[in-house]
């Protein structure tokens, strides 16, 4: 602002002028706006001042033009428009003196820019300024056309920039090179003709002319790739040169700052260096003499210092340096860590983070160093170094660096455990050799910060646990006194909630205890207490409280002699005001009272869950959340590091019909893709596509509601489904109306009953009523319908024998016989079946799994139907065989539409 004020000052006339003709000296015009109390105020000075303005410019008023220019220019500032103003600095620019040329390109630089169309007009008078024989006004016409110029300009005029590159004058060389830069940036093909220039500028001794030369030369690498060879082949040992004079001169106060001669010289070389040697063994050997010597001379006490220091560790980093320089420039990042300024310990762990994929080894021995950072009471350095530790973490260095991090988990503040957990969480799960190991530092994570663990983490631990049969003794009794000492922590409570109810008789007997474990003293009762305990504290918590209404559910079938209590804690819940936990209270106080026959094969253990398709599933849903821009690979099991050595087993060659096994691999593809047509046709819906092997949103919703998962407790007529493997043992699902889901997490795997399944009832029945120890299928004599054929192809027909329940008319049990019509043995048979959400569903199991050839023989299996909606629509059944032959996997499915009328 002074300056602009000096320029008009310096011509304006003392003579006294009315306010706001062209004649206002511009103080009296920034008074005046500055006087201003509004913004409308401002406005009416500024548009009075405008029109006085124009009114100069039409009455050709030149002695008052420079004065004018200076006020536009500070209207421009301001934000007010002036283009009607712009060939008022052509004009200017055009006049003889020097102040009027002086204001004129002023103006010409804050006014316009290089999409102007009248910038053209310009050209001419740059072109007869540059080859003025005074050198100001030569200096002049270089800056405006360093600010302003365009690709036109830049052809036209390089050859007169080039002509005063090779002047005598310091200012005019040094502003020519400036100059260059712009045109260079313009026009890429001109590099060519400013190398040698570039070159020769570098053995000047003026430090204004090097810097402007180097950072013209760093200008060239960009932009030719000739001109970078050019410049390695015959600038590499000025560079050099450069910065061994310039780190070796004494004290010259036109250059020192700090203490440090000519720092911004310094930093621009090794910028320079960076370029020429990066990927350049013959230039980079020429650099680590004097790279050396400036990394070891410069003080590091004085900011000029680190920022010398920290430009040269860049360029060590990024040319083909020596072992031992690339050691020295990673000792030089790790003393910034010891400093107190924040700033410098920031960048230093920025380019830790770099260096760690040059030479690893040199930033592990400033491990310590990092892990101090990591408890630093900057929150940004914090998150930095701990980002920096989870690099370093290899297999050797794992437990002694978890060891720390669990330890400042007990002093770090809140903001930051969330980060912290997360990152030791990753690095167990990753690093970890053993299973023991890997526990433990669980169980510690969970205990000091259990509020901050996410939930995949803590299922991730229950997987572990259920394939660690050797460790579950261990683990429970681990959780049992972490649960005693540390019962706020949310994830700890639920996975020792969860394994109490799993293994509470390991908890009680001291079962699979380790060498030098110390036996814990639990009874039964103490077991249940603390389970109630838990209950009772986390009586809002639906997840929490659901967890031990099933721990205290299994622990009734563990410790019968707590099962009266049990019971009674069990009912106290009956009135809770969590409508889920109400209504799992009810449904276990009824297993509890009137099924004692099936209440432990109920309650067996959970299955083990397979824990390499597990991890597959974690990380595809990771993958998941990667942006669509951006595809993420396909994850398969050879592409991951299972936990603790897991090894992915071979997945069931065929899926079940809703692809709903338990935690094996995927379905696939082709039977994916059949499922999804299954399911639209079984529900006649239909024009819903879906990509290969990837469901699409419809179908998953058809899915979902199909099995009446997610859908409130007041849904009506819902679909019960039950899929039986032959020759195992026989798993029922079951489905009643207005009562989600029995116990929420057993796969299509679980065993209910060895010989007994669970009949489908109707609403407003207990879930478990009428199940007695001998219930089975009476015979199929006296049918009252005829039989049907249900499936028939070119290998296997499929018979239904009808016979409706006299006590229920809604009811048909139909006796399923299977033929197979071809030369070759049926292996691994499965029968499967789905009906719609007004029909429920049982199936019995089957007689065998292996069909004779040639119709020699059958298999029979057993179903039950029950139409809820009978005489409003009729029975409607999709279904699906699959079974191998020599091997080979064969698939087959069909729809049954022709039962007979009224069922």
């Amino acid at each position: 602002m002074d300056t602009v004020e000096k320029i008009v000052e310096d011509f304006a006339s003392d003579m006294a002028m009315s306010p706001f003709s062209s004649g206002t000296r511009l103080r009296d015009m920034i008074r005046a706006i500055r006087a201003c109390k509004t913004a409308a105020e401002e406005r009416a000075v500024v548009r009075r001042e405008c029109a006085a303005i124009r009114k100069a410019i039409s009455d050709n008023e030149p002695e008052l033009r420079h004065r004018n220019m200076a006020k536009l220019m500070f209207i421009h500032m301001l934000g007010y428009p002036t283009h009607f103003a712009q060939m008022e600095c052509l004009k200017l620019i055009a006049a003889a003196g020097f102040p009027e040329k002086r204001v004129g390109y002023l103006g010409l630089m804050l006014l316009l820019d290089e999409r102007q169309e009248v910038l053209m007009l310009v050209t001419n008078s740059l072109k007869q300024d540059l080859n003025h024989t005074n050198q100001f006004i030569v200096g002049l016409a270089l800056c405006a056309l360093g600010n302003i110029c365009s690709a036109e300009m830049a052809r036209d005029l390089s050859p007169e920039v080039e002509r005063l590159m090779r002047s005598r004058e310091v200012n005019t060389k040094k502003k020519a090179a400036l100059c260059s830069i712009r045109i260079v940036r313009k026009v890429p093909d001109l590099a060519e003709n400013f190398m040698a220039l570039a070159a020769s500028m570098l053995k000047e001794k003026h430090h204004g002319i090097l810097i402007s030369a180097i950072q013209l030369c760093v200008e060239l690498c960009k932009a030719s790739k000739d001109a970078l060879e050019y410049l390695r082949k015959n600038c590499i040992e000025g560079v050099a040169r450069i910065l061994r004079d310039v780190s070796n001169t004494s004290y010259a106060p036109e250059y020192d700052v700090s203490g440090i001669a000519d720092p911004f010289l310094h930093i621009r070389v090794l910028k320079l260096m960076h370029i020429l040697g990066q990927g350049d063994a013959d230039c980079s050997e020429h650099m680590n003499d004097i790279l050396a010597q400036v990394a070891t001379k410069t003080e590091s006490n004085k900011n000029a210092g680190n920022a010398i220091l920290y430009e040269c560790v860049q360029t060590i980093m990024g040319i083909e340096a020596t072992s031992g320089l690339r050691v020295l420039a990673i000792n030089i990042l790790g003393r910034f860590l010891s400093n107190r300024d924040n700033n410098i310990r920031y960048v230093a762990l920025n380019m830790l983070m770099k260096a760690i994929t040059v030479d690893a080894l040199a930033v592990q021995r400033h491990r310590t160093t990092i892990l101090e950072c990591v408890k630093d009471a900057d929150a940004s350095i914090r998150k930095r170094a701990l980002e920096l530790v989870f690099l370093l973490v290899n297999d050797t260095n794992v437990k002694p660096l978890t060891k720390e991090l669990i330890d400042y988990l007990n002093i770090a503040d809140p903001d930051f455990l969330g980060d912290l957990t997360a990152k030791i969480c990753s690095i167990v799960e990753k690093f970890s050799q053993e299973k023991l190991w890997y526990l433990d530092q669980m169980f510690k994570v969970l205990s000091l910060a259990g509020n901050h663990v996410k939930d995949d983490v803590c299922h991730a631990l229950t997987v572990v646990l259920s394939n660690a049969s050797e460790l579950q003794g261990y683990s429970v009794r681990s959780l049992y006194k972490a649960l005693q000492a540390y019962g706020k922590q949310g994830s700890l409570v639920r996975v020792a909630v969860w394994c109490i109810g799993e293994y509470g008789e390991m908890l009680v007997n001291n079962v699979g205890m380790l060498e030098g474990e110390e036996p814990v003293t639990v009874t039964e009762s103490e077991a249940v207490d603390s389970i109630e305990v838990i209950l009772n504290r986390y009586s809002t918590d639906v997840t929490t409280g659901a967890m031990c209404l099933v721990a205290l559910l299994k622990l009734s079938s563990r410790f019968p002699s707590a099962s009266e209590r049990v019971k009674q804690i069990v009912l106290q819940n009956k009135g809770n005001v969590v409508l889920e936990l109400q209504q799992r209270s009810i449904e276990f106080s009824s297993i509890i009272q009137r099924h004692q026959s099936i209440r432990s094969s109920l309650l067996e253990r959970m299955p083990v869950l397979d824990e390499a398709s597990y991890l597959v599933k974690r990380a595809t849903a990771t993958q998941a959340t990667i942006s669509t821009d951006k595809p993420a690979p396909a994850v398969t099991p050879g592409s991951l590091k299972l936990l603790n050595g897991a090894v992915k087993p071979t997945s069931a060659p065929l899926a079940d019909l809703l692809d709903l096994s338990s935690d094996g691999a995927p379905a696939p593809t082709t039977a994916s893709t059949t499922s999804n047509d299954f399911l639209q046709d079984l529900l006649g819906i239909g024009g819903v596509s879906s990509s290969t092997g990837v469901p699409s949103t419809a179908s998953t919703d058809i899915l979902m509601d199909l099995l009446s998962i997610g859908s409130s407790p007041s849904q009506n007529g819902t679909l019960a489904t039950d899929f039986h493997h032959p020759g195992q043992e026989s798993k029922t699902v079951t489905v009643v109306p207005e009562v989600i889901d029995l116990l929420g997490g057993l796969s299509s795997r679980t065993s209910v009953s060895e010989t007994k399944s669970t009949p489908v009832v109707p609403q407003g029945m207990d879930l478990l009523d009428g199940l007695s120890s001998n219930t089975s299928i009476s015979g199929l004599e006296n049918t009252g319908y005829p039989s049907i054929t249900a499936f028939q192809s070119a290998t296997l027909k499929i018979t239904f024998d009808l016979k409706r329940q006299p006590g229920n008319p809604r009811e048909t049990t139909i006796h399923a016989t299977f033929t197979n019509l071809t030369s070759s043995i049926f292996t691994d048979f499965i029968f499967q079946a789905a009906v719609p959400k007004f029909i429920q569903l049982r199936l019995d199991p089957a007689s065998g799994n292996t069909v004779p050839a040639n119709g020699n023989g059958s298999v029979t299996q057993g179903l039950s139907v029950t139409n809820n909606q009978q005489g409003q629509k009729p029975l409607a059944m999709r279904i699906r065989m699959s079974y191998k032959v020599n091997g080979e996997d064969k698939l087959e499915q069909g729809q049954v539409s022709n039962f007979p009328s009224g069922l």
